[in-house]
């Protein structure tokens, strides 16, 4: 891999499919730090909300899980596509869910540029999200 994300986050309200995923980003190495979250609003006020100092280092990569307690992946994107665009174009947002319903595929796609995978998260997936995405290749 040419070069490290500098850091990925992980949102996802289930600790086993975090826990699966961090130790795929990490046997892959292709990020300097792995953030985890349990919730999203906590994860939101954190990266870019009342939580965030002005210094700290923002996501390259963020995946957020759709059906989540308190605040879902929706109102998690919501937030998000009021950033500022030059704060939004530092990262890349990606929906990973089980849902393939098209309610969902329709309600994701009115975010600009945001990706949507279905879970489970693999290698494969993460490869062509790279490559897309950061022109990363292996």
């Amino acid at each position: 891999m040419s070069r490290k994300l500098n850091q990925v986050v992980l949102i996802d309200d289930n600790e086993t499919t975090s826990f699966l995923n961090n130790r795929l980003l990490q046997r892959l190495d292709l990020a300097e730090n792995i953030l985890l979250f349990t919730n999203a609003e906590q994860a939101f006020n954190q990266l870019w909300g009342k939580g965030a100092a002005a210094g700290d280092a923002k996501p390259e990569l963020v995946f957020v899980d759709l059906k989540m307690p308190g605040m879902d992946g929706f109102e998690f994107l919501n937030q998000y596509s009021q950033l500022p665009a030059e704060v939004r174009e530092k990262t890349v947002m990606a929906v990973l869910t089980t849902s393939m319903h098209s309610a969902d595929t329709s309600r994701v796609s009115q975010y600009e540029g945001v990706e949507y995978l279905a879970k489970p998260l693999t290698e494969e997936k993460m490869r062509m999200l790279l490559e897309k995405r950061f022109e990363m290749v292996n």
